[in-house]
């Protein structure tokens, strides 16, 4: 290897360190870390014991967050910082590494590098809950940035922050209370793992003040888990969810192209399913990259469909020029700041295509 080789690689590892060093000083700054297990794990170990043995599991149907107004607290709360990526079911089988979406596709050729540091934990089966990001310069996950790299097919700032693990080594660990997961997976990671996985810590500070200080630091929210439940699949509130502005999923019925490039997307014509019906949300006419409004267009154009997926059609299309329909399949993420009277989005800006979410699963998320 010449000099400047081993310069070149010398230097990718230490950036690779600052990263990580940058992740572990955010965290540090919002609040104490939980204390970590001890090394000999004899709690870990108890509970291991009394979890019920099974098979691994093919897949295991996602426990979801309710939204929240407010973030929870007392001492059965344990929070987390809310990541901007995808969540990930990392499956391990005596070396076999299967990333599954929420939805259970399979996306391990996607985040090939997460894979690998899976693939080198110290267990022969496991089952692990996460999700996927990538940061920016401050240590903050970005959704458009994780989007940049799967499209230029970058991997080396990909990485999976792990918060919960159902299964181990035969042992089933649903039934076991969050704490005892948690630990027990903080013990996994620990023995052995890259850059490229990484352990989101349970933090230790009431949640209100918690998620002042997230939302001042431009973080996306809070997660709050009761740390005595179960694992319970679907949506229900064992974990709730604290934001710093509204964000969600919408479902594009439509487009307006570019006044500047026609064959460019100007606008997003936004929906959400109620009951099976889909209702008009607005539009969503900011956020786009020249590169991916040409690209949206793209994708959009071939979805065409000749009348409108709304009956009636919403008075606010009425006075504007015809939008191109298209049949309701997409999913994207939209940052707003609040909905109106009439159940639109206030401005609106666009934060990426979902492809881990099924368009009919798309409904207005109701802060309780």
């Amino acid at each position: 290897m010449t000099r400047a080789a081993r310069k070149h690689k010398t230097t990718g590892k230490r950036k690779a360190r600052n990263k990580a060093t940058r992740s572990t000083h955010r965290d540090r700054r919002l609040m104490r870390k939980a204390p970590k297990p001890r090394r000999g794990g004899r709690a870990v170990d108890k509970a291991l014991e009394q979890a019920p043995h099974g098979s691994l599991p093919r897949f295991v149907t996602p426990c979801l967050a309710t939204l929240v107004e407010k973030a929870p607290e007392g001492k059965r709360w344990e929070h987390e910082l809310k990541f901007d990526g995808y969540r990930i079911q990392a499956r391990l089988d005596h070396g076999k590494v299967r990333l599954l979406t929420r939805k259970g596709l399979d996306w391990t050729t996607r985040f090939p590098s997460v894979a690998h540091d899976v693939a080198r934990l110290h267990a022969r089966t496991a089952l692990i809950d996460g999700e996927v990001v990538v940061e920016d310069s401050k240590g903050i996950s970005r959704f458009s940035l994780l989007q940049q790299d799967l499209s230029s097919g970058r991997h080396g700032r990909m990485a999976l922050y792990v918060f919960d693990l159902m299964h181990l080594d035969g042992a089933d660990l649903k039934r076991l209370p969050l704490s005892a997961r948690k630990a027990a997976l903080a013990r996994l990671i620990r023995r052995g793992h890259g850059r490229h996985l990484r352990l989101s810590r349970s933090l230790r500070r009431p949640g209100p003040a918690l998620l002042q200080q997230a939302c001042k630091m431009g973080l996306e929210g809070i997660m709050s888990k009761l740390a005595d439940a179960p694992y319970r699949s679907g949506r229900g509130r064992d974990w709730v969810k604290a934001k710093c502005s509204d964000r969600q999923e919408l479902v594009v019925a439509g487009f307006a192209p570019s006044s500047a490039d026609a064959h460019a997307v100007g606008a997003l014509v936004l929906a959400f399913y109620e009951r099976g019906k889909l209702n008009y949300a607005g539009r969503v006419g900011t956020g786009f990259t020249h590169e991916t409004a040409r690209a949206l267009y793209r994708s959009l154009k071939a979805r065409e469909r000749k009348r409108a997926p709304f009956k009636p059609l919403p008075k606010e299309e009425k006075g504007r020029r015809k939008p191109v329909w298209i049949e309701p399949n997409m999913v994207v993420e939209i940052d707003f700041r609040g909905w109106t009277h009439g159940g639109r989005v206030r401005q609106a800006s666009f934060k990426g295509v979902r492809h881990d979410k099924a368009a009919k699963d798309v409904v207005r998320e109701v802060k309780h």
